[in-house]
């Protein structure tokens, strides 16, 4: 362990929060309650959602980045096999309301896209980004959020390879593709379902066999130094205790936005909106003269629905690492890891657009939704997960893999 190992400071014991968990309580509620009052109840509660994906991000430390790093140079899966019970829960509650086309009577949409070149080489360069980015879309978001100063650098630039992405998004979407795949039109709800286990008691076999070759016996998880209602509050938590806040949240945003949860596509919003700041009209790209793009390009960020729910991540992570005495920022930053967030981050940016979709909207969400452009999405950010793992030394001199880590 290097002489720089995080330790998190004692929570003080008059103002547990703290000015910073105080801060982002208040924009919890405040901001529910004016997005409510503006754009509608489900609006607010999208906000809210949001926060509750941040805490439980946080509190899990459930990143997709740092399971696949440990898997690749480790041979250590067990972070691997609870994404598996993570998509399994969601195949098991998405399908069939998927199936059906409505949810508590409102019509429902899964996360489809097409299945084609541009996710193959989109996903590769996310994967390569979040190895050195240092985090997924998600794991952005929270660890920027829980006081990482530098992945506010890889969020900075994701945001600015998001836009440049939408400059050239006719020209990937012209490359060979499939018309969108769906295993819950393919194969049924049940039969979908089926398929979808048996593939990810598959993989989650293959952690098995492997981490048993290479260590000798399964990774258990560690001991938590909180019980309770303490360790709810505070953290850490279970992964399992993430991964079934994230399906139940993800459920959750279905029923309020009538689509499965996303990231990214607010991040080249923003980027638009930047571009249109400093005087660069967007407007000539065809990525948003589509009615949908278009209309969120006019309209205030605030109304887009991705964009809220990515501001609550950031605040209920902030309001986790409060709790949990670790809101600690720092701008020692090596430059080597500024270089590294700063590439990272536009290979995230890029990727994600062009492969319609990162971790959570194409991996996640759209392979819950049976989307099978989420499996190719898989496959080949895996492989771009294994060039950066390994390209990852020269940027960062650590001997262990942080919790830290998204």
């Amino acid at each position: 362990m290097s002489s720089t190992t995080y330790v998190a400071p004692a929570p003080a014991a008059r103002a547990p929060l703290g000015t910073p968990g105080l801060v982002a309580l208040a924009v919890l509620v405040i901001g529910t309650l004016v997005l409510g009052s503006i754009y509608g109840a489900r609006h607010g509660a999208l906000f809210l959602v949001g926060g509750a994906l941040g805490i439980s991000l946080y509190h899990a430390a459930f990143g997709f980045t740092s399971a696949w790093r440990v898997f690749i140079l480790e041979g250590r899966g067990r972070g691997l096999r609870v994404q598996m019970l993570l998509l399994a829960l969601g195949v098991l509650l998405f399908f069939p309301v998927l199936a059906s086309g409505t949810l508590f009577g409102e019509a429902v949409k899964g996360s489809a896209a097409p299945v084609g070149t541009s996710v193959i080489v989109g996903a590769f360069m996310f994967g390569l980004g979040m190895q050195l980015g240092g985090g997924c879309a998600s794991g952005t978001l929270f660890t920027a959020g829980g006081g990482n100063a530098r992945m506010l650098v890889t969020l900075l630039f994701f945001v600015i390879g998001s836009v440049l992405a939408t400059i050239h998004f006719d020209w990937w979407t012209s490359l060979p593709s499939l018309q969108p795949i769906s295993l819950v039109q393919s194969f049924g709800p049940w039969g979908g379902i089926a398929l979808s286990l048996a593939i990810f008691a598959a993989i989650a076999g293959i952690t098995v066999l492997v981490e048993k070759r290479r260590n000798g016996a399964l990774e258990q998880a560690p001991a938590s130094p909180r019980q309770g209602l303490s360790r709810f509050l505070r953290g850490p938590w279970p992964l399992v205790w993430g991964a079934v806040a994230l399906v139940i949240f993800n459920f959750a945003t279905l029923a309020l936005a009538g689509r499965p949860w996303g990231v990214t596509s607010a991040f080249a919003l923003w980027g638009a909106k930047g571009a249109q700041a400093i005087g660069i009209d967007p407007t000539a790209w065809s990525y948003w003269q589509t009615p949908s793009n278009a209309k969120a390009l006019q309209e205030s960020v605030f109304a887009d629905i991705t964009s809220i729910m990515d501001f609550g991540i950031i605040a209920g992570a902030m309001l986790a690492a409060a709790l949990a005495g670790s809101f600690a920022p720092s701008l020692k930053i090596p430059l080597r890891s500024v270089v590294a967030a700063v590439v990272g981050g536009l290979l995230l940016g890029y990727g994600a657009r062009i492969a319609y979709g990162c971790n959570i909207g194409a991996y996640f969400s759209g392979i819950i939704s049976g989307s099978v452009h989420g499996y190719l999405w898989a496959v080949a950010a895996f492989a771009g997960n294994i060039l950066g793992a390994h390209m990852r030394p020269f940027f960062f001199a650590e001997r262990q893999i942080r919790r830290i880590d998204g």
